[in-house]
């Protein structure tokens, strides 16, 4: 077979290289195609990242929110009377609340009006596995002390810079003066440029109008050996039906599945995904129905000659391979280019995994074989005799 393979005559590549113009046009819309599906997957992952990424670092057993919350992002309060009593059930070892707020701060830098979302927790107790904030939970104990997110978006070089040398570094939130007292990263996300940490009494000072006996979410640790799920099942039994207990992975998994089902951010990145593959199935089968055309008399001479439209068929496949694969080397160096620039320039978590690469490629292949089945079907039903 591979014999036979070596000393067949390439004659998809033949054909394509013919007519150079023709070629460049279409590896230049494949490309295009596969550039459109990459960013669209990398604004959908980025999206499921970022409204994911602190409910992961979550330091709890069981979380407790309301029934009417819908993501981290827009939580309900609840009371925290809710928590005591979660302090009856047996296993459990302790219920601390987190408070999480949207606010617009003073940009220390250019003093420029950014959103900044301001999450508060009693720092005796840590709410969040992020080494870098646990490490500095004394310093928000201080009054109108924050800490600060440096993997914010905007224009923040100076202000890290002087924090990381030291210094004292002030701003406005609303009508208090808070000093920044460290410093973690973590990341923006679609709905807030940055993330500031603190305790609980700085929230207050930060929200007056909310009450400590409204919380925004329940994290509770349980006893050792004591199993997350009975502890959940008995909670949401026996707690009123305004809060609703998860367990750890199914408080992430619920907040990944409210993204993607019930956003329409979900759904147009995936409508674009799907769009640019329709676009590049319109363009790959233009070019190849224009290539079958032009060489249809080389195609009858074929089959005069005796060999099967299963041949015939190959060449057009051949192609449609080759143009994939062609297509698909300049759109993944592009989208690797366009990531790096997406991420300096909105500080979203955009990457190109190896995974997605393989994936886009896929795609690619699927994409071009379906343009090649459409392309022959006028090749299948030629008759020798009509095209002489």
């Amino acid at each position: 077979m591979f014999k036979s393979l070596k000393n067949r005559t390439p004659l998809g590549w033949l054909q394509l290289k013919h007519d150079k113009f023709r070629l460049l046009t279409a590896l230049s819309g494949i490309a295009f195609a596969d550039i459109l599906i990459f960013m669209q997957l990398g604004f959908m992952n980025a999206l499921y990242t970022t409204n994911t990424q602190y409910p992961r670092k979550i330091k709890g057993d069981v979380i407790v929110t309301s029934t009417q919350a819908t993501n981290f992002n827009e939580t309900y309060t609840f009371p925290r009377r809710r928590l005591y009593q979660a302090m009856d059930v047996p296993g459990v070892e302790s219920a601390e609340p987190i408070y999480i707020g949207s606010i617009s701060w003073r940009n220390p830098q250019n003093r420029e009006k950014t959103s900044m979302m301001v999450i508060g927790f009693n720092p005796d107790r840590p709410a969040f596995d992020l080494p870098e904030v646990n490490s500095q939970l004394d310093k928000v104990k201080i009054p109108d002390t924050v800490l600060f997110d440096q993997a914010s978006r905007g224009e923040y070089e100076e202000v890290i810079s002087q924090i990381e040398q030291g210094q004292i570094i002030t701003t406005e939130i609303e009508r208090n003066t808070v000093t920044i007292g460290g410093l973690f990263e973590v990341g923006a996300s679609f709905a807030d440029d940055g993330a500031l940490i603190t305790s609980d009494h700085n929230f207050m000072r930060l929200f007056p109008r909310k009450q400590p006996a409204m919380v925004s979410i329940g994290v509770i640790d349980l006893e050792e050996g004591t199993d997350p799920e009975q502890i959940r099942t008995y909670l949401n039994n026996y707690l009123p039906d305004d809060v609703k207990a998860y367990t750890y992975q199914e408080y992430v998994d619920s907040e990944l599945r409210y993204i993607q089902s019930s956003t329409a951010i979900g759904f147009v990145f995936t409508l674009g995904t799907m769009m640019g593959f329709i676009v590049g199935i319109v363009i790959v089968y233009q070019v190849l129905s224009t290539d079958v055309n032009d060489h249809m008399a080389e195609y009858a001479t074929f089959k005069a000659m005796g060999y099967k439209n299963s041949y015939l068929l190959g060449v057009v496949f051949e192609e449609a391979l080759i143009l994939s694969i062609i297509g698909f080397i300049p759109s993944v160096a592009i989208a690797a280019g366009l990531y790096q620039l997406t991420a300096m320039a909105t500080a979203l978590p955009i990457f190109l995994p190896l995974s997605r690469a393989v994936t886009v490629l896929i795609l690619t292949i699927i994409m071009c074989g379906i343009s090649g089945a459409i392309a022959t079907r006028k090749l299948q039903s030629a008759d020798p005799a009509d095209i002489f």
